[in-house]
């Protein structure tokens, strides 16, 4: 694979039309790029003749978008047309291949990217760990003994060992910044509603989003572009001279390892050095969500709806510890979800309110480096840590925000992930800030 600064969109998509490579040549380094097997459950057998494809449109004077010719991953929940739809189980093995294609699997193929595998992942995504009893747990790239954080596990390492340009993931409770940031990429949350789940296993009809993990905010930008049905061009970058951002000191900030403190203080004093207006504020009302939430939230009972039939006829094939998170979801009366509907609008409200004269919110994305694998072996750890790693990313989801994660790590140093927290809707706008924020953070050495 090329240099780490081509190794983007754009990057390639230039060599690409400079005729410095093809999209053969590029798909052959990704397959030869693939470092651990557990990264995918399958890999496209037709890849090699699609890059074959884009390559003779090229030549033709055809290029549909700048993700024509590039290896793109998918995760393993998304229908793919002629092929199994898993969702990192084995309970759905026995389901017939898919008839037609995930909307945003369609509009990957009409962007003419290159679908090279289809990526492991906690079982049904319910996870934040990454790890997958059935088709094994790929490794973190930084320490191949550390997990890779879920529950797009494999995309996360994809993007990271150069298998994927960019690779595409779900994000319930942060399923794509918390690999993101654990591996050292950027991961792009978008506003549920901007991206079609359609054609994915659900896990949370209320809090599934689609959303893309790749080497840097513009890569991001651009495959957001495309799924989300928009004309794929970056938005304008804003310098970060006098941009508000505020940074919570209630809920995201405890339990914070020394590592990713010292990480995250290093990237906010690098905004403020480049004029950034970096604000400490209490932001209480963020404690409330524990309680809200304290009957599990949305995922279960959504979760068990879809799975009820499957778990009569499969449940001894699940996951234990995602079989016993599922069947949380048995037991939430009507009136208890429509009371959930009702106290997020209301939490929503408070938030928006206290943060109106903000820019954007920052955050650590994870409060905790990746840790080892082996310390999941016990159920009350796991547990544990997986709490931990999904809340600060959890929130987003349930405030229904954008969100971005940056990496802020310094070389040889395990990854950590930068939080940036937009509005909802705003999109577009939180991206230009990111592409800004990326550069003031590139040029600082922070």
């Amino acid at each position: 694979m090329p240099e780490t600064a081509e190794r983007t969109v754009l990057g390639l998509a230039s060599l690409l039309r400079e005729g410095k490579t093809s999209s053969r040549a590029l798909v052959e380094e990704a397959l030869a790029s693939i470092a651990d097997r557990a990264t995918f459950i399958s890999l496209a057998q037709d890849a090699k003749d699609v890059a074959d494809a884009q390559d003779k449109l090229r030549r033709a004077g055809y290029v549909a978008s700048p993700l024509a010719g590039l290896p793109v991953s998918v995760k393993d929940l998304f229908d793919v047309a002629g092929e199994r739809t898993l969702a990192g189980s084995k309970a759905l093995d026995d389901r017939p291949p898919a008839t037609q294609d995930a909307a945003v699997v369609a509009r990957l193929k009409a962007a003419g990217a290159v679908i090279i595998g289809r990526t492991n992942m906690t079982e049904f995504a319910y996870s934040g760990v990454g790890i997958n009893p059935h088709y094994g747990t790929p490794g973190n790239p930084y320490d191949r003994a550390r997990i890779p954080g879920g529950s797009s596990a494999g995309a996360g390492v994809s993007v990271t060992d150069g298998s994927s340009i960019v690779a595409i993931g779900t994000d319930t409770g942060g399923s794509v910044r918390i690999p993101a940031a654990l591996c050292g990429v950027v991961g792009w949350k978008p506003t549920a509603r901007r991206v079609p789940t359609s054609g994915a296993v659900p896990l949370s009809t209320t809090l599934d989003s689609v959303g893309p993990l790749a080497r840097s905010v513009a890569c991001c930008t651009i495959a957001d572009a495309v799924l989300a049905g928009e004309t794929p061009v970056l938005p304008p970058s804003r310098a970060v001279v006098g941009l508000r951002f505020a940074v919570p000191q209630t809920f995201v900030v405890g339990g914070v390892d020394d590592q990713v403190a010292a990480a995250f203080s290093r990237a906010l004093s690098a905004l403020s050095r480049a004029g950034a207006r970096v604000t400490d504020i209490a932001l209480d009302e963020l404690s409330d969500y524990s309680r809200i939430n304290a009957g599990g939230g949305f995922s279960p009972p959504e979760a068990y709806a879809w799975h009820r039939d499957l778990l009569t006829r499969r449940g001894a094939d699940y996951d234990p510890r995602v079989r016993r998170r599922i069947e949380g979801g048995r037991d939430m009366s009507a009136a208890d979800y429509v009371t959930l509907i009702a106290e997020r609008a209301r939490f929503i409200a408070r938030i928006d309110a206290a943060t109106a004269d903000y820019d954007a919110l920052l955050w650590p994305t994870v409060p905790i480096v990746a840790p080892p694998i082996s310390a999941f072996a016990e159920d009350a750890e796991f547990f544990r840590l997986n709490g931990l790693i999904l809340r600060n990313a959890a929130i987003v989801n349930f405030l229904d925000r954008c969100a971005l994660s940056l990496p802020v790590e310094r070389a040889g140093e395990p990854p950590v992930g930068l939080m940036l927290v937009g509005r909802n809707g705003e999109d577009r706008t939180l991206l230009g800030m990111g592409l800004g924020i990326e550069a003031a953070l590139a040029s600082s050495g922070a």
